[in-house]
């Protein structure tokens, strides 16, 4: 496993992190908690020391499982294990509409309290990653967010502070980042998402500002595994996101990204491989999430980090595959 800096707060994180939204359940139907424990300890085994978790991952239900296996791992390796989850919308409301307020999505009150829940749900004296799960960067002049963190830090419940950019609005942060408060941003980076690129990452870049890449795969779609005839169980909702004619028309895109990939001189076998290897190929990606709810698909994804990245003449050569497109509407 390799590892890279995380922004300004200094932290060494593991290049593949552990996203651990899918082990919360709710959306992605009953889960394996044993299955789950199981996939985050041989992440752990394998050097993982980075897990990304949330309140809002099946009502703290994700929260519990990744504390109480960081609790045990912590003991059995003796390493530092770093968890970042993050702060729900009062108003429940994903993304943050642009005319919503901050004291209707994070009054200071309601910041307080879910620091406290989380901490309760992980079991951890701190947590090494707070962020707010959704933005609107209209907010970041307001003193009320600023002023929870200042004191929540201050009493040593929270080391550092994030933002989980509202989904495709990657430059819905850069006044944040301005204001030297925030020290990671969380943003929609793969494939197809390229955007990040243009504004945010050199902002990040020019501020010292982790990033952590998430939705690497496109929640499942850069694996190659969802076909035409693919179907979801009733009670997961990716049976939405790849509703309709979606799952015919991203078929085709793969099929010309594996054209595409002929051409590298790093011969890469999987789609992917080359998709969580594309987000480790931009430098400023400081870890990237993919999903593992199994030991063997967290064998396969921690094997990635290896050190070998790809040419910046066959990130160019993917550059045309960038796919304008918002599927969670």
């Amino acid at each position: 496993m390799q590892y890279r800096k995380l922004g300004k707060t200094g932290l060494e994180v593991s290049e593949i992190g552990f996203g651990a939204w899918g082990i919360g359940g709710g959306m992605w139907g009953a889960s394996n908690d044993a299955q789950s424990m199981a996939a985050l300890e041989r992440a752990i085994e394998l050097g993982l020391n980075f897990i990304d978790t949330a309140f809002d991952y099946g009502n703290g239900h994700s929260e519990s499982i990744v504390g109480r296996v960081v609790t045990e791992s912590g003991k059995k390796y003796g390493s530092e294990l770093l968890v970042a989850t993050k702060i729900p919308p009062k108003n429940r409301i994903w993304p943050a509409r642009a005319d919503s307020s901050l004291s209707e999505v994070f009054p200071k009150a309601y910041i307080f309290e879910y620091v406290e829940k989380s901490l309760e749900n992980l079991g951890l004296p701190h947590i090494d990653l707070m962020q707010f799960h959704v933005w609107q960067d209209s907010w970041a002049a307001q003193d009320e967010w600023k002023e929870a963190i200042a004191e929540i830090t201050k009493q040593g419940l929270v080391k550092h502070w994030g933002i989980s950019i509202n989904d495709f609005q990657p430059d819905n942060a850069i006044l944040a980042i301005e204001t030297g408060l925030i020290s990671v941003v969380q943003v929609i980076f793969n494939l197809f998402e390229q955007s990040p690129r243009a504004k945010l990452f050199p902002a990040c870049e020019k501020h010292n500002i982790g990033v952590i890449a998430r939705v690497p795969l496109d929640e499942g779609g850069l694996t190659g595994q969802i076909r035409p005839d693919t179907v979801f169980a009733p009670d997961d909702w990716r049976s939405e996101y790849f509703k309709d004619d979606r799952k015919l028309e991203l078929s085709m895109r793969l099929k010309q990204i594996e054209q595409t990939m002929k051409q590298f001189e790093l011969q890469i076998p999987t789609l992917a491989e080359l998709a969580l290897r594309y987000c480790l190929s931009d430098t400023r990606v400081s870890t990237v999430i993919p999903g593992m709810r199994s030991a063997s698909r967290a064998e396969q994804n921690c094997a990635f980090s290896d050190g070998r990245l790809l040419t910046a003449a066959d990130v160019k050569a993917l550059e045309p595959h960038a796919w304008n497109k918002n599927w969670y509407e």
